[in-house]
């Protein structure tokens, strides 16, 4: 009784079958060549692909059914369970497992059955009562010796030692496909009252393949051959295989619910299919569904999380090539790392001058607030120091390593989404820390994810690290080049400066008008003042300190400087408090009013800059804020103080450099707070005269020390 189109059938049957014997043959006469001659189960197996060979020829010469084709499965089923017994004497165990005999001895019975039921077939088989019998008893019969024919491998390959599993392998893999897919076929046939014409006529085929198993394992040097897939391999076939376990699922449900009977099925079935589709196209293109199956074939069918070899040339691909035409170098690097632990965000935070950590790029994480100081200058010595990949939710659980606890800043342990912390090592030196968002399938960083982290974090560093220094020596050769230019410019205009005043020498002496005289006296000498004032300027660029430093009144400087702009622009004073600080009128004046332009030009024209004048005690500072367009990190990271480099059209894009190295030269600082779209707050930060004298005094102890 086999279901299914007769001519389409009989064609299929007949190629598979065909091959089967062929692969059955070949797998024989391996065997015999190649095989191990000393190996207990030599001869079973020989025997068992004879047996193949002839079930095979059979069920193609014979009408499906017939005796001779049940007499030659029982032969083949009976040459297997040899196979199997003989299978533990391959460990060893064959003496100490007796118990197994019995069980071979009962399968071997059972088997024996089926011609038994050939005889009762061939005297009553017309009758459809007993042939229905008939058919019900041998399918349970078969379906018997399959369950106990793989219980008895699993047992095995589970009690086997280490050194004889890889012998056993492939021959215990083709031996449980064969007798998996009987216990298949024969359920199903049991089931339904009839034999699935698909699985009857794919038998042979099936079979065929199996015999290749077991001449592979008839040799102990091809017995040591492993099957390892890729993991897109592994993926692909996992995903594959939950879709074919949802298209069962919906078949099962569908044809239950056709019991039902009348249009209450119908209107069932289809409500069915409309929601089950809705839900295919919910999940089934979800990154969570792809993750979590990532995540489940790797856990349970690797050995290591990671393919690493698939991992350098991902993290080459990105740091060489990018993923877009407008990601920065900076952007590359955090994708590079975020995209080994599947992370779907990350930080790129690099020291200042001062070692604190500042943010340089974001990847897709434009929602997470960095403060203008992400990490204060411990934490980065903490980093340098044990090179520690910081695991947050240890820190967040207070869990304390190395100390940690006290330095991670607060903005990243409220965040929720921050999982770690990368520190990024170049010849024992932080050139940066890598923050990596948490994954969509939640876990916990484990070894591998740490040692693999620490060294495409030693790479990526090395990568930073050459950036910098390329852009260093870039610097350098432009600087070169301006220095070049300004010579020439210092040159004329020495030149020009003595030529007024040799012009104003002559004035005095031959001039006939004595007011015109004076005028020009006048015009002249203060042509002649601005000229050399100049080129005092230009030449003191990389002389280091001021030279003219004097006690200065800040609050009266910022309103000076505010009226001065009165008819440019609004400029306001918004706190003055009294502060006498040290510095260079001239060169804190040319600062400040560099500073107040370019918040001029951000801002709209009717928009405020506000000025504030404030004291610590130990030094005095004044705050220049704007509400006009912002910077984003990245240009007040790389752009803002880096000469040649500027935001303005037409710029030269020294002005801010400038700025912040005469301010050092008087002994202060610049910082800078910006956002997009909100406004920039500069503070220039200059010591008081007080502050300044106790620590020459500081200084000049420490000399006398030394001596």
């Amino acid at each position: 009784m086999i279901a299914g189109s007769p001519d389409i059938t009989a064609y299929a049957a007949l190629l598979l079958h065909t091959g089967g014997a062929v692969l059955s043959a070949g797998a024989g006469l391996w065997i015999a060549r190649f095989g191990d001659r000393d190996r207990p189960d030599r001869a079973a197996v020989l025997a068992a692909c004879v047996t193949m060979v002839i079930w095979c020829v059979a069920s193609v010469s014979y009408a499906p059914g017939a005796a001779a084709i049940e007499l030659a499965t029982t032969a083949r089923n009976l040459a297997l369970i040899a196979v199997i017994f003989r299978l533990f004497a391959a460990d060893g165990r064959d003496e100490s497992l007796k118990p197994i005999r019995p069980v071979i001895i009962a399968l071997g019975l059972v088997q024996l059955f089926q011609p038994v039921l050939l005889v009762v077939a061939a005297q009553a088989g017309t009758i459809p009562q007993i042939a229905q019998v008939i058919f019900e008893v041998g399918t349970l019969l078969n379906m018997l010796v399959a369950i106990g024919a793989l219980m008895l491998l699993h047992n095995l390959y589970a009690g086997a030692a280490a050194s004889s599993r890889r012998i056993i392998r492939w021959s215990g893999i083709g031996l449980a496909g064969i007798f998996a897919y009987d216990l298949n076929l024969y359920t199903i046939a049991y089931l339904s009252g009839e034999y699935p014409a698909l699985l009857v006529t794919a038998r042979g085929g099936v079979a065929g393949m199996m015999a290749a198993l077991l001449a592979i394992g008839a040799n102990a040097a091809s017995a040591g051959l492993q099957f390892r897939p890729s993991r897109a391999v592994t993926f692909q076939t996992l995903s594959l295989l939950v879709i074919g376990l949802y298209l069962l699922v919906m078949v099962l449900i569908t044809r239950s619910l056709a019991l039902i009977g009348g249009d209450m099925a119908r209107a069932s079935q289809i409500v069915f299919l409309v929601l089950a589709c809705v839900a295919a196209l919910a999940w089934l293109p979800s990154e969570r569904l792809r993750g979590w199956l990532r995540v489940t074939a790797i856990k349970h069918l690797f050995q290591h999380r990671y393919d690493y070899r698939e991992e350098w040339l991902r993290f080459t691909r990105t740091i060489g090539h990018g993923s877009s035409a407008n990601a920065s170098f900076h952007e590359r690097a955090v994708k590079a790392i975020a995209d080994i632990t599947d992370s779907p965000a990350g930080l790129l935070l690099i020291p200042n001058e001062e070692a604190q950590l500042e943010l340089t790029s974001r990847w897709n994480w434009a929602t997470i607030e960095v403060p203008a100081t992400a990490g204060d200058y411990a934490l980065s010595g903490l980093l340098e120091q044990h090179s520690h990949i910081l695991d947050l939710d240890e820190v967040r659980a207070g869990v304390d390593r190395h100390g940690e606890l006290k330095h991670v800043p607060q903005w990243l342990c409220e965040a929720e989404d921050a999982w770690a912390l990368v520190p990024l090592i170049h010849f024992d030196r932080l050139v940066g820390a890598i923050v990596l968002a948490r994954p969509r399938i939640e876990r916990r960083l484990d070894w591998e994810d740490f040692d693999l982290l620490r060294v495409v974090g030693q790479q990526l560093a090395s990568y930073l690290a050459e950036q910098a220094g390329q852009q260093a020596l870039m610097d350098a050769s432009r600087f070169d080049e301006f220095n070049r230019r300004m010579a020439f410019v210092m040159h004329d205009i020495k030149n020009l400066a003595s030529q007024l005043s040799l012009l104003s020498g002559n004035a005095q002496k031959h001039a006939d008008n004595p007011e015109f005289r004076a005028d020009m006296l006048v015009t002249l000498r203060n042509s002649s003042d601005k000229l050399n004032a100049l080129l005092a300027r230009l030449s003191r660029y990389g002389s280091g300190q001021s030279q003219n430093l004097r006690t200065l009144d800040l609050a009266g400087l910022a309103q000076s400087i505010s009226q001065r702009f009165k008819t440019v622009h609004p400029v306001q004073v918004t706190r003055s408090d009294p502060v006498k600080i040290l510095a260079d009128h001239e060169s804190l004046e040319q600062a400040l009013i560099h500073l107040i332009q370019n918040a001029i030009d951000a801002s709209d024209p009717d928009s405020t800059v506000f000025l504030s004048v404030v004291s610590d005690g130990l030094s005095g500072q004044i705050e220049v804020i704007d509400s006009g367009h912002g910077m984003s990190p990245e240009f007040v990271r790389s752009g803002l103080f880096k000469p040649f480099v500027s935001s303005k059209q037409g710029g030269f894009g020294i002005g801010a450099f400038e700025a912040r190295e005469m301010i050092k030269a008087m002994g202060g600082r610049v910082a800078v707070e910006s956002r997009e779209d909100v406004g920039t707050r500069f503070t220039i930060t200059l010591p008081v005269p007080e502050a300044t004298k106790l620590l020459e005094k500081r200084d000049q102890s420490q000399s006398e020390e030394v001596a």
